[in-house]
């Protein structure tokens, strides 16, 4: 809509004339299921008597705006978006009364109705720019308030904000009003109501001030019985010693609440001292160790926020990955040394290095420090950039400037700027007075630069297999030439019997196209050079020839799971780039897949090589080595150990490929109990992925899938039974599930993402070639008429990538060219969508070699 889309420029005008003091903001959310009343009185001074400016307010319906005890005409200053004031005077009071629109998008104030008991549940979700859609705001980080929540609810909910929850006044029959104490000043993006029937399980813990920090844990009642409140306490309190601990700054907030809501665009939301949390994270049946190890980072992840982020708030979004990277990687070091997660550096090799990796290595890279001209640009920078490579080289500055000068640095910035907006600038000012180190070069190559580098060790030896001389060479991308410096590790291992064990380590600092490492000169060769050993830098490592021989031989064999992690990602980073091919990786996998202890590891594993089965194959081989995968992990799963981990994973990638023949005979009778495996439990959410892949296989159908949701009538057996239908293997079951979220819009977030997830999931990939002229046709008028959410879903998760043929390379190329003016983050997605299926053609053509 024209005028949601805040540019930098206009945040930056209107911080130069606006000084927010305080808001009262009232709501009244009995109104009924569609709209909400919201009052909001906002106090603030404005530099230049006279001017005039504009506050944020996505509404329904304004009913009447007063301007320092002026009525204003909403037709004349409103336009839904925004409301002009004019002839400001140095201080100001402004009274806003509307009604706001209850969202089914995970956006703003957002009204789920829980299937299994019809109770209704609200939660907010602001970051970037929707707390606009509670209550009008100057919605931009750098103005901060104070903010006073009223909100009158039914008796019977929980109400939850910022600030520890009041008693409640009786408003009425059925009805109560909580009134909250003012926040500290905070960014209008981290203020949050949940509101609703949610059980809750309290505890507290002392805080390093000697204050009691009151702690809750909320769910959704018919989710309550799977809620693991002890073990959720837990992990936060071993959170709050470690960052109190290594911070030197006490928790800054009066309480801290965990709410588990539904139908979650994101993993969590640091909302201050109100954290919500995706529901995923209620487990109500088996799931992995590598989510349950990622639940406890994004515990930690959310409570690092709470200073950095919330008590030192960014002053415009181009520092969004600071406040992220800083959060991934602060939450990986706490998981690691002050939880039972001890591997957690592993997890972050195989999940966020390598999307960080991925998303590097698109037409799309940008630097760490983006260009954030608007709010559409930062929408789109919630990726593997911001988070995963700014947290890798977060690592590698602790590295560089040492570990304890880094968390000395980081606590004078937060006793510093607390309650304060801040510049990279700030922090890195910090860091140099503690470490002694001037970082502006450093942060010049590092943060204002994209791409990424690659690492190449080159070893010269005697007759004897002595080293006589040992270099690593740096290379770049030359769209990207920056060569970087590095500060790593190199490791040298040995075979010892049935275990390839390190027997040497050497650290140091690289920089240029070439570094020599002479104090490894006159060492013996070992069998394997690690360059990057304990995984200290952030760039690709290539293996030379004789240690890339001993490690396909032998990568089982490496003790360390971090070693191993880097062989696994260096062989399919290869696989990528097409030096290695896709044939060779997947023989790997299958070799050594069956020894792999880490479960993020084996989970990253294998949903590679079941992209590398569908797409990087030779085209004329892809049947075959999809069956072959099939094939090997069944039988992966028949021997592994009862009730492991690895045979849980085994079982779920084998229902991921299984198309015809055996494969869905044995699917079927797992489903349908005929057949078994010792110690796996056929439970709900299995149920429903066997029950998906029977449904793409052609074997199960609507009736089937009908069943299945009577006996699951919860909003994840909806959301199920909305893959299932979209699954199904005919152009009336694509074109069902296409019209049910693109034609119609009633499909909530959470049903959009997962009939996306069934559609796209073809074995007869023909089924989807219609649909790539009805894509470019349909994805300029969502991104026109749909909210950001909904319509980045359809455009990023119903491009047909599984067809990964020339054609729909050539299709999407046209849509680029003839569409040069759309917004530049649709075009954004088109770009990472074809790039993807570029990648894929170049490997399908090494494989054929």
């Amino acid at each position: 809509m024209p005028g949601e889309n805040l540019t930098r420029l206009e945040a930056e005008e209107r911080a130069a004339l606006v000084q927010v003091h305080d808001y009262d903001v009232v709501l009244d959310v009995t109104t009924g299921p569609e709209v909400f009343r919201s009052t909001t009185t906002v106090r603030f001074q404005a530099t230049t008597p006279g001017a005039s400016t504009f506050i944020d307010a996505i509404t329904a319906e304004v009913h009447s705006i007063t301007l320092n005890g002026v009525a204003l005409d909403p037709a004349e200053v409103s336009d839904g978006v925004r409301i002009q004031l004019p002839d400001l005077a140095a201080e100001n009071e402004l009274v806003v009364v509307a009604d706001g629109r209850y969202m089914h998008t995970g956006e703003g104030l957002h009204r789920f109705v829980d299937p299994a008991d019809g109770e209704v549940y609200l939660y907010t979700q602001f970051e970037v720019p929707d707390s606009r859609r509670m209550f009008a705001v100057f919605e931009q980080p750098d103005l901060k308030a104070a903010f006073r929540f009223t909100v009158t609810a039914p008796s019977h909910w929980q109400v939850v904000s910022n600030q520890p929850t009041p008693e409640p006044v009786p408003a009425g029959e059925g009805a109560a009003t909580w009134a909250f104490e003012p926040t500290p000043r905070m960014s209008s993006y981290i203020t949050a109501l949940i509101a609703g029937p949610y059980d809750v399980v309290r505890d507290e813990l002392t805080s390093s001030d000697g204050r009691v920090i009151p702690l809750g844990v909320f769910s959704r009642k018919s989710l309550s019985q799977y809620l693991d409140a002890d073990y959720l306490f837990e992990k936060t309190k071993q959170g709050f010693a470690y960052f109190e601990g290594k911070f030197d700054v006490p928790y800054p907030f009066a309480k801290y609440d965990q709410l588990f809501v539904p139908e979650y665009n994101a993993g969590a939301m640091e909302n201050a001292g109100a954290v919500t949390f995706t529901e995923v994270y209620v487990f109500r049946s088996k799931v992995t160790d590598a989510i349950k190890e990622r639940r406890v980072v994004t515990i930690l992840h959310e409570l690092a926020h709470m200073w950095f982020g919330d008590l030192v708030t960014m002053k415009w979004w181009n520092d969004l990955w600071l406040n992220e990277s800083f959060a991934e990687w602060a939450s990986t070091i706490a998981t690691a040394e002050a939880t039972e997660w001890h591997h957690a550096w592993t997890t972050f090799n195989s999940m966020e290095k390598s999307w960080a990796y991925r998303q590097d290595q698109l037409p799309s890279t940008h630097p760490i420090v983006a260009e954030i001209r608007d709010l559409e640009d930062v929408l789109v920078n919630f990726d593997g950039i911001t988070y995963a490579k700014g947290g890798s080289v977060l690592k590698q500055l602790a590295a560089w400037v040492g570990i304890d000068a880094f968390f000395t640095g980081v606590s004078a910035y937060f006793k510093k700027h607390a309650w304060g907006n801040t510049t990279l600038a700030d922090l890195l000012a910090e860091l140099e007075t503690a470490s002694g180190r001037d970082l502006s070069g450093w942060s010049k190559l590092w943060l204002e630069t994209a791409g990424v580098n690659t690492l190449r060790p080159e070893i010269t030896t005697d007759a004897e297999g002595v080293i006589t001389s040992f270099a690593v060479l740096q290379s770049a991308h030359p769209d990207y030439p920056t060569i970087r410096p590095h500060r790593l590790a190199i490791g040298f291992y040995e075979l010892q019997g049935d275990k390839l064990v390190r027997t040497h380590r050497v650290e140091l600092d690289v920089d240029g196209e070439r570094t020599e490492v002479p104090e490894l000169a006159g060492l013996a060769r070992p069998d394997l050079v690690l360059l990057n050993d304990d995984d200290l830098a952030y760039a690709k490592i290539r293996l030379d020839e004789a240690s890339q021989t001993v490690a396909l031989a032998n990568l089982s064999k490496i003790e360390d799971p971090l070693a191993r992690a880097l062989v696994w990602s260096s062989v399919w980073d290869a696989t990528r780039d097409g030096e290695t091919s896709a044939s060779d990786y997947l023989e790997l996998v299958l070799g050594n897949i069956a020894s792999e202890t880490e479960s993020t590891t084996l989970r990253i594993v294998l949903a590679n090589a079941q992209l590398a089965a569908s797409s990087y194959v030779a085209p004329e081989r892809r049947a075959d080595a999809r069956r072959a995968l099939a094939d090997g992990l069944w039988e992966l799963a028949q021997q592994a150990e009862a009730g492991s981990d690895a045979q849980f994973q085994f079982v779920k990638s084998f229902a991921a490929l299984a198309e015809s023949g055996s494969h869905v005979d044995e699917l079927a009778a797992l489903f349908a109990g005929e057949r078994s495996l010792d110690g796996l439990d056929i439970d709900t959410d299995l149920g429903w992925e066997l029950l998906i892949a029977l449904v793409a296989a052609g074997r199960a159908g609507d009736a089937e899938i009908d069943a299945r949701l009577a006996e699951d009538q919860t909003a994840t057996g909806q959301e199920s039974a909305a893959h299932a239908r979209a699954a199904i293997p005919t152009p009336e079951g694509k074109q069902r599930a296409w019209d049910s979220i693109v034609e119609a819009d009633t499909a909530t977030n959470s049903v959009v993402r997962t009939t996306a997830a069934g559609f796209v999931r073809a074995g007869d990939r023909e089924l989807l070639t219609p649909f790539v002229p009805r894509y470019f046709d349909m994805i300029g008028r969502v991104w026109t008429e749909r909210s950001y959410a909904i319509a980045e879903k359809l455009v990023e998760l119903l491009y047909p990538a599984t067809l990964a043929n020339p054609e729909l390379v050539e299709a999407s190329h046209a849509w680029l060219a003839a569409n040069p003016d759309a917004a530049p983050a649709l075009r954004r997605l088109v770009i990472e969508n074809v790039a993807g299926v570029e990648r894929a053609l170049a490997a399908q053509e090494r494989d054929a070699a």
